[in-house]
């Protein structure tokens, strides 16, 4: 086993790992030794092709169908240089002020969040489409939910030369979408940090790491590690994990070290989400243009959200409830589709946790509370009623029985549209929302960390991801990681200047 040593290391690429090593580019410009270490692949541009099938195989963890424990619901999660940042949308809002009050964490103010984020929106060149770059998908929803009564918004997202490819969630290939792999990670490099892809953390010690990196397999996309292939045990002063709200838990808890907060794993939470679909007398343009730029936020009042989306034939036909030539027409008729995607706020609840099976691997644990399958449900009907104020012929809903409504009934919404329909395992739900499971808090009786990210009583230990979230965002998480990732970095700055 190779030995190598370093002042920091973190686990993970994504929205926190690349915030926190772009930070930390000013202690590698000063000599010190800082090391990113990345599961998955580093892509080069021509490895995005946009099939959907390949791209999903080679970018997401079980092809972005990784099951609760009970399989009721599939999670979405990337891997590879830039993390999940890869494959979202690059939607960036800022968190809502209710919720970082809720959260009630010691030292976490909404201002001080907000001036954070604001900061990577302008470096990441977060802004608002203009008339010209919306699709008619987007369009439509912005009609809909006029026409019914409510108030669209618009998505800043994060953007640089975006083509309209739709293709946002199987890796732009246009090199638009301004994600840690195209700003942070970088900048991070030219600083002297080092980054190793294809490296996985086996275990964590105290202030040492266990990491195997494996060779590329003849054929895959990516490129090659930068490091030779094999074990090595590489011993660090800081340790930032940085893995997600799934691989962040499942390490601490498979690394088995004594005196963990009692908390690791807990607090899980996902934004359950459904996607609907629309079927209209017409054909539109629902596959070129940028997939996700507008939004309806409910959460508050309602406990959901919804957001204009484009998802592929093979995903698309996942979601539709039933079977045969219902399910056929519904799928042949995709040239005129309109989409929504509902996003449920759940809560966090003792039963929904991470855990690990025997040979370490992560386990999900998660219950579908009824006060999800609610929020499922209204969101149902209030997009059913958009689908229809944009001119929808009939609509999908798979809370409902039977599941396709005809325009006809647009009045009877609130009668056939109904939570007891809602039966884990016959409803397709996903994620992408991953959060919690080493939630910031008070103490170690309450929480994982403080609100500085660091693990209670392992000072050299920090978290910046989505695990650190107490509770749901309530809304896309990306700038949020980021502003508490930056966080954690100038507490590991502090920490240097300090010890100098």
């Amino acid at each position: 086993m190779s030995a190598r040593l370093y002042d920091v290391v973190i686990v993970g690429s994504g929205a926190g790992g690349g915030t926190v090593a772009a930070r930390l580019g000013a202690l590698a410009e000063q000599g010190r030794s800082i090391l990113v270490l990345e599961q998955g692949p580093r892509f080069e541009d021509r490895d995005f092709t946009g099939r959907e099938i390949e791209m999903a195989g080679a970018l997401f963890v079980d092809g972005g169908g990784f099951l609760t424990a009970d399989g009721t619901m599939s999670l979405a999660f990337a891997r590879g240089y830039g993390g999940s940042t890869i494959v979202y949308t690059g939607t960036s809002i800022p968190a809502p002020e209710r919720v970082i009050r809720r959260w009630n964490v010691p030292g976490l103010e909404h201002g001080d969040l907000t001036a954070r984020s604001a900061r990577y929106a302008a470096e990441n060149n977060v802004h608002l489409l203009g008339d010209d770059e919306l699709n008619e998908n987007n369009r439509l929803f912005v009609t809909g939910a006029r026409a019914a009564g409510f108030h669209p918004e618009q998505f800043p997202l994060n953007l640089k030369g975006c083509r309209g490819s739709s293709l946002c969630n199987l890796g732009c290939p246009n090199a638009a979408k301004q994600g840690t792999h195209r700003v942070q990670l970088p900048s991070a490099e030219r600083a002297g940090v080092t980054v190793v892809t294809r490296a996985e953390v086996l275990r964590l010690g105290e202030r040492w790491l266990d990491v195997r990196v494996s060779a590329r397999a003849p054929g895959a996309k990516g490129t090659a590690g930068e490091w030779e292939p094999g074990d090595y045990r590489i011993e660090a002063g800081t340790v930032v994990l940085a893995a997600g709200a799934i691989g962040t838990p499942t390490l601490l808890l498979r690394s088995g070290l004594a005196g963990l907060p009692p908390r690791v794993g807990h607090g899980f939470t996902a934004h359950p989400a459904l996607i609907l679909v629309a079927e209209h007398p017409r054909p539109i343009v629902n596959d070129v243009g940028h997939p996700k730029s507008f939004f309806l936020d409910r959460a508050e009042a309602d406990g959901f959200v919804l957001e204009t989306c484009m998802y592929f034939p093979f995903v698309t036909a996942k979601n539709l409830t039933g079977f045969g030539p219902d399910h056929e027409r519904m799928i042949r008729a995709f040239p005129r589709l309109q989409m929504i995607l509902v996003l449920a706020c759940d809560r966090a609840t003792p039963d929904n946790r991470v855990t690990i099976d025997r040979s370490g691997q992560p386990v999900v644990h998660y219950r579908f509370t009824p006060a999800v399958a609610e929020s499922l449900a209204r969101a149902t009907r209030a997009a059913g009623r958009i689908f229809f104020g944009a001119g929808a012929a009939r609509i999908h809903a798979p809370l409902a029985d039977p599941p396709v409504i005809e325009a006809a009934q647009a009045g009877a919404l609130d009668r056939l549209i109904d939570a007891r329909h809602f039966l884990p395992g016959t409803v397709s739900v996903a994620s992408a929302h991953l959060m919690g499971g080493a939630g910031m808090g008070r103490t170690e009786a309450d929480s994982v960390t403080d609100g500085w990210g660091r693990v209670h009583g392992r000072p050299w230990l920090r978290v910046a991801d989505a695990s650190l979230f107490p509770d749901a965002l309530e809304i896309n998480p990306y700038l949020t990681i980021m502003a508490l990732a930056d966080r954690v970095a100038d507490g590991i700055l502090a920490d240097c200047r300090t010890a100098a």
